[in-house]
């Protein structure tokens, strides 16, 4: 599945892509004709460190919000249509989703905030 979902991505990408993939240790991503499909379509490949959930600890943290807020318990009849709502809620929380620790703004708010 992991191969499989990994050529569907890769049929997507534009010629000039470089793009990063980011994933734990999981045996799934070390596997040689999983690594060997990276390298041939420029794909640079990251990973955490053995057993260190908090290397990508930002990441981590917006993943499980974007789960939880967006998409949890819904059924989406086609992949535009989740495609469509994870771009929605992109731009939600970069904009208007208030959070404590910026001082109740948003990303976007408290950005422009700090640049003047």
């Amino acid at each position: 599945q992991v191969m499989r979902m990994l050529k569907q991505a890769v049929a997507k990408l534009p010629k000039d892509a470089k793009p990063i993939l980011h994933s734990d240790q999981g045996w799934q991503y070390r596997m040689a004709d999983y690594q060997d499909m990276l390298r041939k379509h420029h794909i640079k490949q990251s990973m955490s460190r053995k057993a260190n959930c908090l290397d990508n600890g930002a990441m981590e943290s917006f993943f499980g919000r974007l789960k939880t807020e967006c998409y949890f318990g819904k059924r989406f009849e086609t992949f535009e249509q989740l495609e469509k709502v994870i771009h929605e809620y992109i731009h939600y929380y970069n904009n208007e989703r208030i959070q404590v620790k910026l001082k109740g703004l948003s990303p976007v708010q408290y950005r422009t905030q700090s640049l003047n």
